[in-house]
């Protein structure tokens, strides 16, 4: 009779009965502690906030003052992410193969040795430089009011006949990814993560060329034929009422075809 009962489902308690009641309190820990261990959170064990819901690339629940509680700030917060992370993974590159290519320049004084399209003039210095200027808030005004209003800059303002398909926000797609290898939520994830990781690339070459002179090649050859002396703690420590730090190895200011630019080192407070 039991097994009769079980099959036709008639074993179950009754709803709002003692029983089930202790049995519903019983099973919703558990349907809890099984969503929470699908999602990677960087705090393991810890609670997302409730605007970080998992939709975003890279959401790792990750943001402990509550900044991106506001929908329209999360949403601007990811672009400046996504942003910042395709230009620290371009210099991060750029820095490694310049290093590879030309071993004889540093590379935060590559700038003050490549020849200029228009001439040495200062006169031609500060045109190219007015020109770059125009062209990236050319470029950064269209990208905040595709922003703003998705899908307002698809088409090309002067080549009317060039025109972008319906897309996200941050991904153009079309004449800018003709071929996407593989599935384009995995790549997401991908980019941004490779992204945080030059980000903290990047400012560690900075640091990193300013303490030793060096570029990141060059260090890293220095640290592996001595592992041991060639470390951060080697050229600088704290202790309680002491602090060692090195000397910075940048001028402060560097001579560019008749014009003076202030080179000042990162956080220079920090330095002797």
């Amino acid at each position: 009779m039991a097994a009769l009962l079980a099959c036709n489902g008639l074993s179950r308690p009754i709803l709002g009965s003692p029983l089930a009641a202790r049995q519903v309190s019983r099973a919703r820990p558990v349907r809890q502690t099984v969503v929470r261990a699908e999602r990677a959170l960087w705090l393991p064990g810890g609670d997302a906030p409730a605007h970080l819901d998992g939709s975003l690339p890279g959401d790792f629940g990750f943001d402990p003052l509550g900044l991106g509680a506001d929908p329209e700030r999360l949403a601007w917060f990811a672009e400046s992410e996504r942003v910042h992370a395709r230009w620290a993974m371009l210099a991060v590159a750029g820095i490694a193969v310049q290093e590879v290519v030309r071993p004889d320049v540093f590379w935060y004084e590559a700038a003050l040795k490549s020849p200029m399209p228009f001439g040495n003039s200062p006169a031609a210095i500060l045109g190219l430089v007015a020109f770059e200027l125009f062209a990236m808030h050319f470029v950064e005004v269209r990208r905040a009011y595709d922003f703003k209003n998705p899908g307002s800059q698809d088409q090309d303002p002067i080549f009317s006949n060039n025109k972008l398909p319906k897309h996200e926000v941050g991904y153009p797609g079309g004449i800018f990814a003709p071929v996407i290898p593989g599935d384009l939520a995995e790549l997401k994830l991908k980019e941004i993560k490779n992204g945080r990781l030059a980000m903290l690339a990047f400012a560690g070459f900075v640091m990193q060329a300013q303490v030793t002179g060096k570029g990141p090649l060059a260090s890293l050859g220095d640290h592996l034929s001595n592992p041991i002396g060639t470390t951060i703690f080697s050229k600088a420590v704290v202790i309680p009422g002491q602090a060692i730090v090195p000397p910075c190895m940048i001028p402060s200011s560097v001579e560019y075809h008749g014009i003076t630019i202030p080179t000042p080192c990162f956080l220079s407070g920090l330095w002797p």
